[in-house]
């Protein structure tokens, strides 16, 4: 919008959809997985042109530089519009989500619950 000059940190996150709803946005600005300029700030900090939001949600990290400010929140397309990713950032989040689909989940193999000779395994090792 051209008229803005800054818009609060949580509306904008949730206006450029890293963020469901605006709760969630102030819930992940209070616990300080969000900062501004890297300093950690409160909900209402307002945004401007130009600066600099680290953003981190669940084990993908984001280096965003806030291009346009919405207050409301539009269509995924108009939202990419409000920030550009450094280049650091995509390859770091490229490589976490490689190595994300790399990784094997330890509970895999295990299907229900142990049998009568898994459990005796899991015994002589505790034993053993």
């Amino acid at each position: 919008m051209p008229g803005l000059l800054g818009v609060r940190i949580d509306k904008w996150l949730w206006a450029a959809r890293f963020f469901k709803t605006r709760s969630l946005a102030t819930d992940a600005v209070e616990g300080g997985r969000v900062q501004l300029n890297g300093v950690r700030v409160k909900p209402a900090k307002e945004v401007k042109r130009g600066d600099r939001v680290a953003l981190s949600i669940g084990d993908l990290n984001w280096e965003l530089i806030v291009e346009d400010l919405s207050e409301k929140r539009g269509p995924a397309t108009v939202a990419r519009t409000l920030y550009r990713e450094t280049e650091a950032s995509i390859a770091a989040r490229v490589q976490a989500l490689e190595l994300r689909q790399l990784r094997v989940e330890p509970a895999a193999e295990i299907h229900g619950r142990p049998t009568k000779r898994d459990r005796r395994r899991i015994d002589s090792w505790r034993d053993g």
